[in-house]
């Protein structure tokens, strides 16, 4: 099982991590290790040696069908699912890495980064691309976009990530986060919507 992320996928995100609105050339994408998946309400160990952990709230899609160089007109069929997902990531360790054009991997792929709610079959929505989503910390709402404000959408992203890597089912897709992010702390509660379904809970630790 492999898990992709795309970085800098929502304008006002982009904003926010680098004072400027843009859209990448292309998805910015990269990948977490299989031991970063936290799931089933389990709680998130802050590790407090990174130094700042921020959340990330994003759409998260399942591969559900083999496929390789997929055309983007046929991307519809090689997903089933999808669900809230929280990309972890350690912030001060990221802009350190970006600025030395270093690799991501510590500062998001490392264990319990990936958290993930239960899964919704993609019938249940009208449109992949119409779904609305937010994140509550403690009660209070701190991320709330749809996915139509993506730059790339999921049928683009899953075309173009099968240029480079054969999907199998069970891969996962995090398609990016909006505005909103910040960090967690001990104690905190995590809960997540797609729509009005609630889909996601958990806590820090």
């Amino acid at each position: 099982m492999k898990i992709f992320a795309v970085g800098m996928n929502y304008i006002q995100h982009n904003k926010e991590l680098d004072g400027a609105l843009y859209k990448p050339e292309e998805p910015v994408i990269f990948t977490k290790a299989d031991s970063a998946l936290l799931k089933d309400r389990k709680p998130f160990f802050v590790p407090d040696f990174m130094g700042r952990i921020d959340y990330e709230a994003e759409l998260v899609v399942r591969i559900c069908r083999l496929g390789k160089t997929i055309p983007q007109r046929f991307a519809h069929r090689y997903y089933d699912a999808v669900t809230l997902g929280v990309d972890f990531t350690a912030r001060d360790m990221q802009r350190r890495f970006r600025e030395k054009g270093m690799p991501w991997d510590l500062c998001k792929g490392f264990d319990g980064s990936a958290a993930i709610g239960e899964w919704v079959d993609i019938n249940k929505f009208r449109d992949i691309q119409a779904i609305n989503f937010r994140l509550n910390i403690n009660g209070s709402t701190v991320q709330e976009a749809c996915t139509s404000d993506m730059l790339y959408g999921v049928d683009e992203l899953i075309a173009y990530i099968s240029r480079y890597f054969t999907l199998k089912t069970g891969d996962l897709i995090y398609t990016g986060t909006p505005a909103g992010t910040g960090p967690v702390a001990i104690g905190d509660r995590l809960e997540g919507w797609l729509d009005d379904r609630k889909v996601l809970e958990f806590s820090c630790r």
